[in-house]
């Protein structure tokens, strides 16, 4: 099963099923003059800057099409197929409609979207009214990308009919009662219709952009205004407001939760599970009643400068929505987003032949490459970035006597190109980090121009499929220095730069807001001249996985650049590790025989692959609650060998899912309930197994130095005049 794809797909179609029509009474979104404007200077940059040399033609014409229909619909449950065919002559004539600004065949299409959905929410909604008999020998097949579209509404009605009975029976194996069985379908079903009551027009441009920026390369994008907004806060860290990150529940604006250390949390009125109604800017001013909002615009009102008051009407979650509210005031402050922030602990290792004794390795977890761009750019003196808050870890680590060190990067999916390349010159001395080619040919170097290492010690970067660019510049590095080990799987493969465009920077002043265009502009290379395009960073010493690699990188990405590779930089290694490499693989293939936790993993694995291909569900009730038996049958005993709660954990802290169906994760709702799921308790297996092979490391680094004294002093004794008695 192509996890990636499908994880991608479903994003965009939760996405996608968010709508500002009115169906019933047939109002239809349209684009505007904005649009047509972005449109046309986006439309410029994509054909004639990109690193991939592209032509605004037919051929290119026919894949933005296929790629709309398969962001708006990719498991092809809503359109019918005579839909399809009434779509077909835009098919060739999108390149000549985008060289003309005129947006107007995608809102058609997406209007016409709007109205197959709501058709299908009615029939879910009242289908799920209905009795299911579970003793039919059935199934649902949930992955449908490549089946043909439905030719009638019966054909529709009846893939929806098992898509809701799937629905109930995953409901009824938690053995609810079918009264609140239909209560929660159905407000998902409702949620989902007002989910495509509040699209507007900003959305379905986006929508519409980049299928035309992925049908060139899949990591060229064009982010909205509002989307290039929190894209600047994911890198800082940082924003102005009060800290309270925002759900929905209905029709309220829900606090999910408080941001630790910021204004919400030091107030302390306001709560997790409060519900927002109304937002008023200032002191005094007029409260704006805001249930029913997008999140996004709730989002919009409540965020503001530094040190500006903003006032929340509220109902406490433990007051009814006909009880009183409370009116919370607010001084807005800026806020630090410390859960993506580089973090660390110490692993200790019992050192074996020894009565209790350990060895402390230090691991620091890097979720992303920040860097506080504004900041930097200000010269401000504390600005945020990865590479120094690394550096302070590191100091720290030390304090605590650690003998070795392990870079986390698992799920790092990359940031700041600058960031990598200042975090490699921690642990190298000086020279180059990575080579960048860009469209015309010219190849230039990023370099470490700073003497001196932060930490010379022993060190392992353990890696995962989703450890991707920023995080591949710095793993190849390490590995191309002989500074240090790689660790886990092969990576992710994305070895391309993107550049961020500010649209209003070539458009008229009067109209601000056209937001970002995300291009390709070059490729970046390995100092040894390999390219992680497509291959990625394979590791040195190689864990298990789940899957096929191949299933779940950039090679299994449409669109994507081939590999190709350039002369190497010149830069001097630290050492050859292959021979050190070599024994720690072998000693942890030989813990692991014996390593319970391990056999569990692998066995997980098996399971996995056997089922990866699998793309239907039986709706039979007896194999559901003989799959859950099996399932909870095998929790219970390795939380009994285990002594704590909780099925294995698998690559960075996440669940084992040995059940492929649950990603076809279409619907927000169904999402929130697997994150409502039992959390792992388990160890964190694969870093608890790097540590070891980094006290691995430390050992035969010690072995090795007493080697060379060894035989240092062999070569003294031999050289001494020999005396005459």
């Amino acid at each position: 099963m192509r996890r990636i794809s499908i994880l991608a797909i479903s994003i965009l179609a939760i996405s996608a099923v968010f709508a500002s029509v009115d169906s019933e009474n047939s109002l239809k979104i349209e684009p505007e003059m904005e649009h047509r404007y972005a449109s046309n200077i986006a439309t410029r940059f994509l054909t004639n800057y990109h690193y991939k040399r592209t032509r605004l033609d037919d051929e290119l014409s026919s894949q933005i099409f296929d790629a709309y229909l398969d962001l708006l619909d990719p498991s092809r449950i809503y359109f019918l197929a005579a839909d399809i065919e009434s779509f077909e002559h835009y098919r060739s004539g999108l390149d000549d409609s985008l060289r003309h600004s005129d947006l107007l065949p995608a809102y058609e299409i997406f209007n016409i979207y709007v109205d197959r959905v709501q058709q299908r929410v009615d029939y879910a909604r009242e289908r799920v009214k209905q009795p299911f008999d579970f003793t039919v020998d059935e199934y649902y097949q949930y992955d449908r990308e490549d089946e043909p579209w439905a030719s009638t509404t019966a054909e529709l009605d009846e893939l929806w009919r098992q898509r809701v009975k799937n629905e109930y029976l995953r409901l009824l194996l938690t053995d609810k009662e079918r009264e609140a069985i239909v209560e929660t379908l159905t407000e998902r079903y409702d949620n989902l219709e007002r989910r495509i009551n509040e699209l507007n027009t900003e959305d379905v441009f986006q929508f519409y952009m980049n299928a035309f920026a992925t049908s060139i390369e899949p990591h060229t994008a064009y982010l909205s205004a509002r989307t290039s907004e929190n894209f600047e806060i994911s890198m800082s860290l940082s924003l102005e407001g009060i800290g309270a990150l925002l759900g929905r529940e209905n029709e309220y604006t829900l606090i999910s939760s408080v941001v630790p250390g910021g204004p919400a949390d030091k107030d302390g009125r306001l709560k997790a599970g409060d519900r927002i109604t109304a937002v008023g800017q200032g002191r005094d001013g007029k409260l704006v009643d805001v249930i029913g909002w997008r999140v996004d615009d709730v989002v919009d009102l409540i965020r503001g400068p530094k040190d500006t008051v903003v006032r929340l009407e509220v109902l406490p979650d433990d007051v009814s929505v006909s009880g009183p509210s409370s009116i919370i005031d607010i001084v807005r402050n800026e806020v630090k987003l410390e859960e993506q922030a580089a973090r660390s602990e110490v692993i200790e290792i019992p050192v074996a032949g020894s009565d209790g004794e350990v060895m402390k390795v230090g691991v620091i977890d890097l979720p992303v490459f920040y860097m506080d761009f504004s900041g930097r750019a200000q010269n401000k003196p504390d600005y945020r970035s990865s590479t120094r808050d690394v550096r302070n870890l590191i100091g720290e680590l030390e304090e605590q006597g650690v003998a070795g060190i392990v870079i986390d990067l698992r799920n790092n999916g990359g940031g700041s190109l600058l960031e990598a390349t200042t975090l490699t010159g921690l642990f190298i001395d000086t020279g180059p980090v990575v080579q960048v080619r860009n469209s015309s040919g010219r190849i230039s170097l990023e370099e470490d121009v700073d003497p001196g290492m932060a930490w010379e010690g022993p060190l392992a970067v353990l890696v995962n499929r989703y450890s991707a660019s920023a995080s591949e510049i710095f793993a190849a590095a390490i590995q191309d220095y002989g500074r240090g080990v790689i660790i886990g799987e092969p990576t992710f493969g994305k070895g391309t730069v993107q550049s961020l465009l500010d649209l209003d920077d070539y458009g008229s002043a009067d109209r601000p807001g056209m937001g970002q265009l995300k291009i390709t502009m070059a490729q970046f290379f390995r100092v040894n001249g390999g390219s992680t395009q497509n291959l990625g960073v394979e590791p040195d010493i190689r864990f298990p996985s789940f899957g096929d690699p191949q299933e779940y990188g950039e090679s299994s990405l449409t669109n994507a650049l081939p590999w190709t590779s350039i002369d190497p930089a010149r830069y001097e290694s630290s050492g050859d590790l292959s021979q050190m490499v070599a024994v720690a693989d072998s000693r942890y293939h030989g813990r692991i025989v014996d390593d319970e936790e391990f056999g569990w993993l692998l066995s997980d694995i098996e399971s996995y692959n056997e089922h990866s291909s699998e793309t239907r569900v039986s709706l039979l009730e007896s194999v559901g609650r003989q799959k859950m038996k099996e399932e909870e049958d095998k929790k219970a005993e390795r939380k009994a060998k285990r002594g704590i709660s909780g099925p294995l954990l698998g690559e960075g802290g996440s669940l084992v899912d040995t059940d492929p169906e649950l990603a076809d994760l279409e619907d927000a709702e169904l999402a929130a309930e697997g994150a409502e799921e039992e959390q792992d308790e388990g160890p964190d297996l694969l870093l608890r197994e790097a540590a070891r092979i980094v006290a691995d490391m430390v050992e035969l680094n010690s072995d090795l130095e007493l080697l060379k004294r060894q035989f240092a002093q062999l070569d003294e004794k031999s050289s001494e005049p020999s005396s005459i008695q």
